[in-house]
């Protein structure tokens, strides 16, 4: 059996990005029980030129919903990016996750050769769709998901390989 667009691509972040939802809640859990602002967290990076934890999460669900729209060929919902708590962090994800469980296999299945165009700031980038999913999207949404677990294992959150896996 081989492997679809869609099941390489929706399912894989649903379940990551629930997981990071659960991480996010051990965050906040763990500022309430340490008795500190939960925006230390927020605003945490790993090295002075990283982006903080909040770009880590906002930029994973847009990769995730980019991607989703894309491949469906679909114009991607726009979020901005204005998350600075954990409970509008959350909320992202959740908004993210709806968008994604809304493409249906049909609309990703068969996008392997679509013709896939980013703008980015100094040129445009054009992929075809599953060297897209496969070489781009994946590998800079597990960056931002493991830099955002590395943010918060590294200030003390109690969390670990599990946790980034899910218990699925």
């Amino acid at each position: 059996m081989s492997l679809s667009m869609y099941q390489a691509s929706i399912p894989t972040f649903v379940r990551m990005l629930g997981n990071l939802s659960a991480i996010l809640t051990k965050a906040a859990t763990y500022a309430e029980t340490k008795k500190f602002d939960p925006s230390v967290l927020i605003n945490a990076r790993l090295a002075p030129d990283m982006l903080p934890l909040s770009f880590q999460v906002q930029i994973a669900t847009d990769m995730a919903k980019g991607c989703a729209a894309r491949l469906a060929g679909k114009e991607p919902p726009s979020y901005p990016d204005t998350e600075a708590t954990f409970p509008e962090l959350q909320t992202r994800i959740a908004k993210t996750i709806e968008y994604l469980n809304s493409v249906s296999p049909a609309q990703i299945d068969g996008s392997e050769e679509r013709t896939v165009i980013l703008k980015m700031r100094t040129q445009d980038m054009q992929f075809q769709g599953q060297v897209y999913l496969l070489s781009f999207v994946l590998p800079n949404f597990y960056f931002h998901v493991t830099t955002a677990y590395a943010i918060l294992r590294h200030n003390g959150v109690d969390i670990g390989k599990m946790d980034f896996l899910g218990g699925r």
